[in-house]
């Protein structure tokens, strides 16, 4: 039944990117596997990340089911989607229920994707990693799968405005080769292991985006270490503590 609402969602979001004539450049997708389980990982820089981590599976036959927060699931239009597509409610004040429920996919042959840093980055870099994901494909005993986007930022983020026009706005999605998640080495070693990795596609995909800011009203969406006005990771975490 999930793929009765998975696959026309797909479809509709095509047809949007089509009309807002976007320009994806994604790569790597060859190293999602074709059959079994596996974790996706990816950086989290707009409300739109995973669907562009779910495009990135399709050319592989693969459909993602990713861990979200529970008030998508409560709302009235979302809501009836994300459980249709088979996605999963992360309660935060009961996560154990979303870990046990993620361990289930992948035990069944789901890739179940996740954002390690929980939350959107306001600076546009990366931030520190959770140990959830290397930890759910130990106890699956299955691969991570290490991406990183660029560039959904300037479509929809945190404390901006979204801008769904026609926009002609690039999208790039690098995907890296697997990951192995040994049972006997430490969840920490291996999260700052797939950390290094999505910092290493998050600077080739920034390297290989086509267009830099048109003017300086239009450097909003670049991290400040490459020359854009993004607050800076040590500023966003004293505007947090206020």
């Amino acid at each position: 039944m999930a793929e009765l609402v998975y696959r026309p969602v797909i479809g509709f979001a095509r047809t949007l990117f089509k009309a807002w004539d976007l320009k994806i450049d994604c790569q790597g997708s060859e190293n999602i596997p074709r059959s079994g389980g596996a974790v996706l990982v990816s950086n989290h820089i707009s409300y739109l990340d995973f669907v562009f981590n779910g495009l990135a599976a399709l050319p592989q036959k693969r459909l993602v089911r990713f861990m979200a927060k529970e008030s998508v699931f409560r709302h009235r239009v979302s809501g009836p989607l994300m459980r249709g597509m088979k996605h999963i409610p992360v309660d935060r004040t009961q996560g154990e229920a979303a870990y046990e429920h993620a361990l289930r996919s992948l035990r069944s042959g789901e890739i179940v994707g996740v954002f390690p840093e929980a939350t959107i980055s306001q600076s546009f870099t990366l931030k520190s990693f959770k140990s959830g994901a290397a930890r759910m494909a130990q106890e699956a005993g299955v691969p991570l799968i290490p991406m990183a986007v660029w560039g959904t930022q300037r479509l929809w983020t945190k404390g901006h405005p979204r801008n769904f026009k026609r926009s002609h706005t690039p999208i790039t999605i690098r995907v890296g080769e697997a990951i192995e998640a040994s049972k006997d080495k430490y969840a920490g070693a291996i999260t700052r292991q797939l950390r290094e990795r999505v910092q290493e596609l998050l600077e080739a995909a920034q390297r290989a985006y086509p267009v830099r800011p048109k003017g300086p009203e239009d450097t909003w969406w670049m991290p400040a270490h490459l020359g854009g006005t993004a607050p800076t990771p040590e500023q966003v975490r004293e505007a947090e503590a206020r």
